[in-house]
């Protein structure tokens, strides 16, 4: 790796440090719905579904947002097109949300995000999903990329049903090896977008198994 790409991934990533992934807290059906009641409603294609976003969705998307911005302005020019290239698509904020509620939409009659849970109930859906997500991408402190999403399902009274989920985690080999070329570390860095990816079509599979056993 020549000095000067190094040292510009160094400062790149070093912007980590104003990137910290959030705290990941708990998601268990039970938090901020009533308690578990074990929902005899059952999932159809034709039922209308109203989405919430979870606390951690809105700290992970607040999360990519900085992340992505420091890896399309970070390091001024000094960084390889390819590199730059490469973090800017592996973090890009809209991926997991958009193919979730993609997802979403594929299985059910219509899908609404809301606000919060007022304008939910008031807009009577059939179906309610608590949509979870959850990234750690690259930084000077970090190997460990994850990317975990979760989908809570609750019938209009608000009690549980099922989740679908996918969750992939990898330890990232270093991107501090002297000497490897500029497209050998893009090619690793853009490992983060696929293993959203990964963990994005086991959602789908899981979404697909939860929705054909109702």
């Amino acid at each position: 790796m020549k000095i000067l790409t190094r040292l510009a991934v160094v400062a790149l990533l070093m912007g980590g440090f104003a990137t910290v992934a959030p705290a990941y807290a708990d998601t268990s059906p039970s938090c901020h719905f009533l308690p578990i009641a074990g929902s005899a409603a059952e999932l159809h294609h034709s039922q209308t579904v109203g989405v919430l976003y979870s606390a951690n969705t809105r700290d992970n998307l607040q999360y990519l947002e900085r992340y992505h911005e420091m890896a399309l302005n970070g390091a001024k020019d000094a960084l390889d097109p390819a590199i730059r290239s490469a973090f800017v698509s592996s973090s890009d904020p809209e991926l997991a949300i958009d193919w979730l509620i993609s997802s979403l939409q594929q299985q059910f009659l219509s899908v609404t995000v809301y606000d919060n849970l007022d304008a939910l109930v008031q807009a009577h859906p059939d179906v309610v999903v608590k949509l979870d997500t959850f990234n750690r991408l690259l930084t000077q402190r970090n190997s460990l990329v994850e990317a975990r999403f979760v989908a809570q399902f609750y019938d209009a009274d608000l009690q549980y049903i099922g989740k679908a989920e996918g969750a992939v985690e990898r330890q990232m080999p270093s991107v501090w090896v002297h000497n490897k070329a500029a497209p050998a570390i893009a090619a690793q860095i853009e490992q983060q977008r696929d293993l959203q990816l990964s963990a994005l079509k086991q959602f789908d599979d899981s979404l697909k198994a939860l929705v054909s056993a109702g």
